[in-house]
């Protein structure tokens, strides 16, 4: 049973008269009667203004209420709007801020396809869908409505793209300003930042709002997250169209730009202009390299796996055998991760670091100790032959963990399996 359902109106012929409203009466108390029992949202779609156009169709949608139909009305909320994107999104948002994911849409049958064509964009798999055919009688004779579209054209699905994205760019940022932290160890012919939490565009409470990645099992689609990227991209200065993001597997594979790329990897090197790597992290280390000599950059994502595994280590060394780096030039910067204050992992997971340095854990006795993953990953660069002052970790700088700072930073141990993305970015200047 659906929790909540959606009656499209958009594509309906209503008017002030009386056999009119009776019709959509008797539409809307069906629905009631079929859906208000177990439904927790029932919700009407319609667009504000008299005129509504497709293929040169105008379509009157006004909802004039009078005698019993203003009663049911109120059983329904209406979201009017003259743009399906605006009407979509609204809507999105109401049925997020009550938690449900499976839906119903009752919608006219000519319009079946346009409607699917705008959900696949604003919603993700989370959601699951079921459609069913508006059938409006008047005076016990179906509402002429036109003949289903079974497909819509390359330019029409340009067109819902860019009212989304017209749509979308008017929203405000939340949760105040687009927030970047640079580390002044990085040499100026490079671009580079850590993201935070503000600044996007993202509303549900543990994605708010400048997250970074969307997934199958997130409710943040991905035109809301490219949203938040264009917006980064303006920022900071780079061409969002030569963005590049690791593809985590918790591993030590690294990918060099120049070469084949592989299926997952949790590094990636380059030495290309204008093109911008980066690392997503939630409680795990984003961390950027830069070799100012060289004229070549890095990222790694490095979890506590990673992390014992070797990704920093292994970045770096794809710096030297590709672009001949010297390990005296290469800079790291160790982006905002969570503390050994807020990470804890089982003591047979906790043995590799504490084999590694007992300093690495704290209560290593304890059937969960507490592990610092940024200690760990600056004791294996150092073995490896970056020098110390080249290091900088900005969690000890600016204190800075992830888990406890819930108004800056999101984090998947605060948080739970919803979790928003930030990252490490970098990029040789054009």
């Amino acid at each position: 049973m659906a929790e909540a359902v959606l009656i499209d109106f958009f594509g309906l012929k209503f008017n002030s008269q009386k056999n009119s409203h009776q019709a959509l009466l008797k539409t809307l108390n069906a629905v009631r009667y079929h859906h208000a029992a177990k439904a927790k949202f029932l919700c009407i779609m319609c667009c504000n203004n008299i005129s509504c156009e497709r293929n040169g169709a105008h379509n009157n949608c006004e909802l004039e209420a009078s005698n019993g139909l203003s009663t049911l009305l109120r059983e329904f909320e209406t979201v009017s709007n003259p743009s399906m994107a605006a009407s979509l999104y609204t809507i999105k948002q109401k049925i997020d801020e009550k938690n449900l994911s499976s839906i119903k849409v009752i919608v006219p049958m000519h319009r079946k396809t346009l409607l699917k064509a705008f959900i696949d964009q604003l919603f993700t798999s989370v959601y699951s869908f079921e459609f069913e055919d508006l059938q409006v009688t008047l005076r016990g004779v179906p509402l002429k409505q036109s003949t289903e579209i079974d497909m819509i054209t390359a330019q029409e699905v340009e067109a819902i793209q860019n009212e989304i994205q017209t749509y979308l760019r008017s929203l405000p940022a939340l949760k105040g300003e687009l927030t970047i932290i640079t580390s002044p160890l990085i040499s100026d012919i490079f671009l580079h930042g850590f993201t935070t939490r503000t600044g996007g565009i993202s509303y549900i409470p543990t994605l708010s709002s400048f997250n970074l990645f969307s997934s199958s099992k997130r409710r943040d689609p991905k035109v809301v997250v490219q949203e938040n990227l264009r917006r980064l991209g303006n920022a900071a200065g780079f061409n969002v169209e030569k963005f590049y993001r690791i593809k985590t597997d918790h591993a030590s594979d690294v990918w060099i730009m120049e070469r084949k790329e592989p299926e997952s990897y949790d590094g990636i090197t380059t030495n290309q202009r204008g093109v911008t790597i980066a690392a997503l992290a939630a409680d795990c280390i984003p961390i950027v390299f830069a070799d100012p000599v060289r004229k070549a950059c890095g990222v790694a994502h490095s979890g506590w796996r990673g992390t014992l595994l070797g990704i920093a280590m292994a970045t770096v060394n794809a710096m030297i055998t590709e672009y001949g780096c010297s390990l005296e030039d290469i800079i790291v910067v160790l982006g905002p991760s969570v503390g050994p204050c807020c990470f804890t992992l089982p003591r047979e997971s906790a043995k590799g670091f504490h084999n590694l340095d007992p300093e690495c854990v704290r209560l290593f006795d304890s059937p969960n100790p507490c592990v610092d993953i940024r200690k760990a990953t600056r004791i294996l660069l150092e073995r490896g032959g970056i020098l110390p002052q080249n290091i900088q970790d900005l969690n000890q700088d600016l204190n800075l963990c992830t888990s406890c700072h819930p108004d800056k930073f999101f984090s998947h141990v605060r948080d739970g399996l919803n979790f928003g993305t930030q990252i490490g970015f970098i990029s040789i200047r054009e």
